[in-house]
C-alpha cells in the first residue's frame, strides 16, 4: 500500500535510504530531524501486499515497532501469524490505506443528502455548502474533524479537494500537516456556475489564486503535504481556465485531479459545451491536464479509446463505488480498466460517498464488481485480495508514491495500521477455528476504527492523537 506526495527521494534522506543497520531511528530523533521511519531490512514482505512476511512484534526502547522475520507464505495458505506483525495472536500490522478522492468541505454533511442525481445534488447541496468556506472558523472546525476522522479510520494518505477559497484551502494543508497525515490538497477551480453564481471565480482570479495557493503551500515546506491542480470538472470550467491550469501544472510539474464521466447527464453536458473535442478525455488531454500525475475520479463511462489514452498518458482513475451507488451515477468496470493497464485506486468521495472509511470503499468495490458479474457484464469479479490492494498499493501507484509507501517493502516509509482483532468493543467475533485469512477477511468486511488501535505515518505514531493536537 502506498502514497505520499512527490518523489520518494524527497521524503527521506537525500538518497531515500533506509536507516543504517535496518533499524528504526528513535522517535525523538526522527521528530527533531523530521525524517521518516523506513521499513527495516528484517521486515521485508514480498512485493504483493497480501503476501507479507510473518514477524514477531516487539518494541524498541524508544517505543518504535521492531520485528524479527519468519517464513513467508501467501495469504491463501496463511496460519494465524502469517501476515503482518503479530503479538499474542490478536494484533497485526497492515499498510496504511490511501484515499485517492475525498472532498474535505463536504464532510460537514456526510451521511445525509444523497437523494438527488449528481448535477442536481451539486447545485442543491454541495455548492451552497462549499460557499461557506470563506469563513475560516467554520473551515477550521470541519477540516480538523475530517482529518481526525480519516486518520482514525486508517487513511494514512489522502487526495483532498478543498474549495475555491485560497486561504482556507491553505488552512486545510496546515491542519493535515499538524496531524501528520500524508496528502495532496487542491484549491478548487471553477469559473462557470450559473446555478449558484455566488460560488464561482473569474477565469483570471482562478488562475492567479491557484498560483498563489501553490506558491504559498510549497513555501511552507510541509514534509508530506503537496499541492495538486484541481479543476472541478468539465462543466464548471471554461476552455480558457482548463488551458491555463494545464500550463501551470506542466510548468511546475504538479499533480492534477478532477472528475470525469461520472454520470450520463454530465457526459451530455460536456458534449454540448465542448463540441470541438472528440470526447471528455480529449478535453483534459488537449489542455495538458491528462498526464502521468493525473488522478481522475469515477470514469464510469469511458470508452475503450479513452482508456487507451489514459494508459498512454499514465493517468490514473479513482474508483468511488459508494458515491457511484449513492448518487445512482453508474458502475465502474474495474476489470475493463485494469485490462487496459490503467492505474487504479479507491476513493471515498465524501460526501457523495456517505462514509469516510476506506474499509467501506473496499466493501463497496466488492459489491460493484459482484453486480457486474450478476448482470453478466463480467464472467468473474474482484477478489477481496484485489480490492485490498486497490486501497493500499494500488492507491500509491495511482498517486505516484509506490516508491515511498503502499506495502512493507524494504526502504519504504512505514505507513501502517496496528489492528487489534479482539478490541473490547470489536464489531466482530473470532473463534478458535479461525485462521489468519479468516481473521483478515472478518476485519476487512466487518471491522472499523475500533479495531485500529494505532496509526503510523513515516514511522511516527499519529493515532492515538497526541495532546498537542
Amino acid at each position: 500500500m502506498v502514497i505520499a506526495p512527490g518523489n520518494s527521494r524527497q521524503q527521506g534522506d537525500s538518497e531515500g535510504r533506509q536507516p543504517a543497520g535496518g533499524q528504526f531511528p528513535t522517535a525523538s530523533a526522527a521528530a527533531e530531524r523530521r525524517e521518516p521511519h523506513r521499513v527495516p531490512q528484517a521486515c521485508s514482505p514480498s512485493q504483493q501486499p497480501w503476501t507479507p512476511r510473518s514477524v514477531r512484534r516487539s518494541r524498541t526502547s524508544s517505543g518504535a515497532p521492531s520485528c524479527t522475520p519468519a517464513p513467508r507464505r501467501p495469504w491463501r495458505s496463511c496460519t494465524d501469524t502469517c501476515w503482518g506483525w503479530t503479538r499474542a495472536g490478536r494484533e497485526f500490522f497492515m499498510p496504511g490505506m490511501v484515499d485517492t478522492h475525498i472532498h474535505a468541505p463536504q464532510y460537514s454533511f456526510a451521511g445525509t443528502r444523497v437523494d438527488l442525481p449528481l448535477l442536481q445534488w451539486l447545485t442543491t447541496y454541495t455548492f451552497p455548502t462549499e460557499a461557506k468556506y470563506k469563513d475560516s472558523d467554520f473551515a477550521e472546525e470541519v477540516y480538523t474533524r475530517v482529518v481526525r476522522r480519516t486518520l482514525k479510520n486508517g487513511t494514512t494518505t489522502a487526495c483532498y479537494f478543498a474549495t475555491i477559497h485560497t486561504d482556507t484551502s491553505l488552512l486545510l494543508a496546515e491542519i493535515i500537516d499538524k496531524f501528520g497525515q500524508r496528502a495532496f490538497v487542491g484549491k478548487v477551480c471553477m469559473d462557470m456556475n450559473d446555478s449558484v453564481p455566488q460560488y464561482k471565480e473569474t477565469t483570471e482570479d482562478s488562475v492567479q489564486e491557484t498560483e498563489r495557493f501553490v506558491i504559498e503551500l510549497l513555501e511552507k515546506k510541509y514534509p508530506r503535504v503537496q499541492p495538486v491542480i484541481t479543476p472541478r470538472f468539465g462543466p464548471s470550467c471554461t476552455e480558457g481556465l482548463l488551458c491555463a491550469l494545464g500550463n501551470l501544472a506542466q510548468a511546475r510539474d504538479l499533480h492534477v485531479q478532477s472528475h470525469i464521466s461520472e454520470n450520463e447527464e454530465e457526459l451530455k453536458l460536456v458534449e454540448n459545451m465542448f463540441p470541438a473535442y472528440q470526447n471528455y478525455t480529449e478535453l483534459y488531454d488537449k489542455n495538458k491536464l491528462l498526464t502521468s500525475k493525473t488522478m481522475m475520479a469515477h470514469a464510469c463511462y469511458l470508452s475503450e479509446e479513452e482508456l487507451k489514452l489514459f494508459s498512454l498518458r499514465g493517468a490514473a482513475i479513482s474508483h468511488c463505488p459508494n458515491s457511484n451507488f449513492s448518487l445512482r451515477s453508474g458502475v465502474l468496470n474495474v476489470q475493463k480498466v485494469l485490462k487496459n493497464n490503467v492505474k487504479l485506486g479507491l476513493g471515498t468521495d465524501v460526501a457523495g460517498g456517505y462514509s469516510a472509511s476506506m474499509l467501506d470503499a473496499i466493501r463497496k468495490a466488492m459489491m460493484a464488481s459482484n453486480s457486474l458479474q450478476v448482470n453478466k457484464v463480467n464472467e468473474t469479479g474482484l477478489t477481496l485480495e484485489e480490492a485490498f490492494q486497490l486501497a493500499t498499493l494500488g492507491g500509491s501507484q495511482a498517486l505516484g508514491l509506490d516508491d515511498v509507501i503502499g506495502n512493507f517493502e524494504v526502504g519504504k516509509e512505514f505507513d501502517a495500521l496496528l489492528i487489534n482483532t479482539k478490541a473490547s468493543d470489536s464489531p466482530f467475533d473470532l473463534f478458535s477455528a479461525d485462521n489468519f485469512e479468516d481473521t483478515l477477511q472478518k476485519f476487512l468486511y466487518l471491522g472499523d476504527d475500533r479495531n485500529i488501535s494505532e496509526v503510523y505515518v513515516a514511522g511516527k505514531q499519529v493515532v492515538p492523537f497526541s495532546s498537542s493536537v
